[in-house]
């Protein structure tokens, strides 16, 4: 059994031969792989650079937005126009202003008539397809059902009742009259055929 034990022991001791020299070559190539010192990104190189992006994102928004307003103020530039002087201008002057003045607000009410009324139909075809989608796609909208009480339908239901049995009273006590006591007798005239 020695021999036995002594084999068993020589191949533990050259399976782990073999897994520490697997061990160094995989440590080594990893080694290899790896940057020397300043490759990588210290805390401090981080931090700068977020400070910079930071710094560019700024400029970027502060630039997006003087465009903005440029444009802004190019569309308001173009739809007031130039400001017209008052001075020195005669009555026909005046007239002829406030025509144009008008013809630009007729204009201008006419433009946000047209707006208003595609923004409704745009609207109303947005609404239909997607009820046509939620047809296909088998969801319905259920609609808002209106909260109705118990005890309202019981009130009814007992009002009609009483209603009823008021009827039937009524007519129970109404008095009985004999046909004959108020009949009107007539002296053998013949009626006439018409």
């Amino acid at each position: 059994m020695s021999d036995a034990d002594e084999e068993e022991r020589r191949k533990r001791e050259e399976k782990e031969k073999k897994k520490a020299d697997v061990r160094k070559r995989l440590e080594a190539a990893s080694k290899a792989n790896k940057p020397k010192g300043k490759g990588f990104m210290t805390p401090e190189r981080k931090k700068k650079l977020r400070l910079l992006l930071r710094k560019m994102a700024a400029e970027e928004l502060k630039k997006e937005q003087e465009k903005k307003a440029q444009e802004r103020r190019r569309i308001i530039h173009e739809r007031i126009g130039e400001a017209k002087t008052l001075d020195g201008a005669n009555e026909p002057k005046l007239q002829t202003m406030i025509k144009e003045y008008y013809k630009r607000a007729y204009k201008l009410e006419e433009d946000k008539y047209d707006l208003e009324y595609e923004v409704r139909q745009k609207d109303y075809q947005i609404n239909e397809l997607s009820i046509a989608v939620n047809d296909l796609r088998g969801k319905f909208v259920k609609p808002a059902l209106k909260k109705v009480s118990k005890y309202d339908q019981k009130f009814a239901k007992m009002n009609m009742k009483m209603l009823k049995a008021a009827e039937l009273n009524f007519r129970t006590t109404l008095k009985t009259v004999e046909k004959d006591k108020f009949k009107i007798e007539e002296d053998g005239k013949e009626k006439p055929e018409w």
